[in-house]
């Protein structure tokens, strides 16, 4: 058994590595009369944000670190209210169909979903979750060149339509040696990934159709009965989700498991069909899911009982039941095929210990993908960092020491200054001998302000939750940061009796709303501020800033933040690691 799961890993790295060095071969090239993607498309959730992406890729593409050729879209949800990936696929179709009109029955099309703020790893806020870093490729990789990596094999195997994807999520899989993924069938054709019933519980699960297992492939092709969006176990053993464990020797063989969903294609024929939806439904005005609301509408068994359940919406809009009706109607009786990947891995990297995780501890994922401990970086004396850390598009100076399991990305760290354990340093100039504490998140932002340009760091415990909202009279006793209550520490800052301000919604306070963070003339100097802050409560003693000091929340500066001087931060990094190469 262990040596059959041996080799299904090694076949799972071959067959990684040799979409890398495919991925690798495009990047630059024309691709225009290659068996590449016609169109790429990124989804955003506002204008602003639509912007940053923009220029992002225009840069990418004058790097030459992507294809040239193609067509690359950034296409933002309107504005509003949210209205949910699966919003933003209707919406995104719309536009698609509206640019290329007939020609679209042609075209082979990636649409990858990357709106939102990304509260649960803000580090990632104000360039993107799909432009994090990747500690792999020269020039370097980002989550858009890994997801274009990954499904570098499908178009090659596709009809005309649209492959549906998230950002912030990775899938490796090994097929059998003369067989290839192909979306060649009607309707929705879905990836498939082995998983414990723990994950199906918080991710989408397949029902199929009753079927023998004594053989088992790595690729095997079905029909699902039915889709269930993040059940129970007993609704997985109720209707007959739950897979029996198989002596093989492939991944969880040993043990019960289901089939939990990743991404998926969508035939021309169908795309016409979710174009009527949009057209049905008119102007969005609450949040749809792009799996949960469409997946769930598909099969043989779907039934209409799940468009009155509510349990997994975070908030309940007015109209939604009616909507989802809406969409089962019109999508009952496709065709939902699913591709059974058997040696496949599913890694999600949105929240920010996913992200430490992955990029700094987890071997499996350091050995399948060949993550690098320092990846394009300035690093004398790199015997000093951990090999379980992360070093990313940095410059470290002599002395500078990083340690176990943090990550260092698109930062400068002078003579000595140190990262603690389980820390996340990004895009920060730090000072000579500073000393970030261990399990801290610090991210600098460059301000738009009337007196130029100014900078804000924001720190975080790794797992304070920027997320839970608490009412105004509860903040101070309920929001806890880097370990403690928010009212201890506005206390140690000097910021009681009032001091403490929120942006946004004053009726729901939250850390990603708290107006905590000084704001500085140089990134070194918002940096050493901000420092002090977490020093003073960590270590119990107090902080006396001068009280005209002007404090931001995050939720602020990604309002005024000045993208091209954060990406000049990057592209005199960039400039300096060369240079100290002797590379061109």
């Amino acid at each position: 058994m262990e040596m059959a799961n041996q080799d299904f890993a090694t076949k799972l790295k071959l067959a990684t590595r040799e979409k890398l060095r495919k991925f690798d071969s495009l990047r630059g090239q024309d691709v225009s009369c290659a068996s590449f993607w016609d169109v790429v498309v990124v989804t955003a959730a506002d204008e602003k944000q639509k912007d940053a992406y923009e220029l992002q890729v225009k840069e990418k593409l004058g790097r030459k670190e992507l294809p040239l050729g193609i067509d690359y879209k950034i296409f933002s949800d309107p504005a509003g209210c949210k209205i949910g990936n699966g919003g933003s696929t209707l919406c995104a179709l719309q536009y698609l169909s509206d640019i290329y009109g007939k020609n679209l029955s042609k075209m082979r099309v990636i649409l990858i979903h990357a709106g939102g703020s990304s509260q649960r790893l803000p580090s990632a806020s104000a360039l993107g979750k799909i432009f994090t870093a990747i500690p792999l490729g020269e020039p370097l990789y980002q989550m858009l060149e890994l997801k274009l990596a990954t499904y570098v094999d499908f178009p090659a195997h596709m009809k005309p339509g649209v492959l549906v994807t998230c950002a912030d999520d990775i899938e490796l899989y090994g097929t059998p040696d003369d067989e290839k993924v192909r979306f060649d069938e009607p309707g929705f054709t879905a990836l498939a990934h082995p998983s414990p019933l723990s994950v199906g519980a918080t991710h989408g699960v397949f029902v199929l159709e009753p079927r023998d297992d004594a053989g088992w492939s790595e690729m095997e092709t079905g029909t699902c009965l039915r889709f269930l969006h993040k059940p129970s176990v007993d609704k997985m053993r109720e209707t007959g989700a739950v897979r029996p464990g198989r002596s093989s020797g492939f991944p969880l063989s040993d043990r019960e498991f289901v089939y939990t969903d990743s991404t998926y294609y969508v035939d021309f024929p169908t795309v016409l069909r979710l174009l009527q939806v949009r057209q049905e439904v008119g102007p969005l005005e609450c949040e749809i899911d792009a799996y949960g609301d469409f997946l769930q509408a598909l099969g043989p068994d779907a039934n209409v009982d799940y468009t009155r359940n509510t349990g997994n919406v975070v908030k309940e809009d007015t109209g939604l039941v009616e909507i989802r009706q809406k969409i089962f109607q019109l999508l009952r009786g496709t065709p939902l095929n699913v591709i059974l990947l058997n040696n496949s891995k599913f890694y999600h990297i949105g929240t920010v210990g996913e992200y430490l995780f992955h990029l700094a501890e987890d071997g499996a994922l350091r050995s399948e993908l060949g993550l690098l401990p320092t990846a394009f970086s300035a690093r004398p004396g790199e015997k000093a960092g951990s090999p379980a850390s992360c070093v990313m598009h940095s410059v470290l100076e002599a002395g500078c020491r990083v340690g176990d399991g943090a990550v260092v990305e698109y930062s400068k760290l002078e003579d000595g200054a140190s990262v603690g354990r389980g820390a996340v340093v990004s895009n920060c100039w730090v000072g000579p001998g500073a000393s970030v504490p261990d399990g801290v998140l610090m991210h600098t932002l460059c301000l738009n302000q009337q007196e130029g340009n100014r900078f804000v760091t924001v720190a975080f415990g790794v797992e304070d939750d920027l997320k839970r909202n608490a009412d105004a009279a509860e903040s101070m006793e309920t929001l806890t940061v880097f370990g403690e209550t928010l009212g201890t520490c506005t206390g140690l800052w000097g910021l009681d009796d009032g001091g403490l301000k929120f942006s946004d919604d004053l009726s729901r306070c939250s850390l990603w709303t708290a107006c905590l963070f000084p704001v500085g003339e140089d990134p070194r100097v918002s940096f050493s501020m901000t420092l002090e802050m977490v020093q003073a409560v960590l270590d119990g003693g107090g902080l006396a800033l001068a009280k005209e000091t002007k404090r931001m929340s995050m939720h602020q500066a990604l309002q005024c933040k000045n993208l091209q001087e954060m990406l000049n931060f990057r592209k005199g990094l960039y400039g300096d690691i060369m240079k100290r190469s002797g590379s061109r």
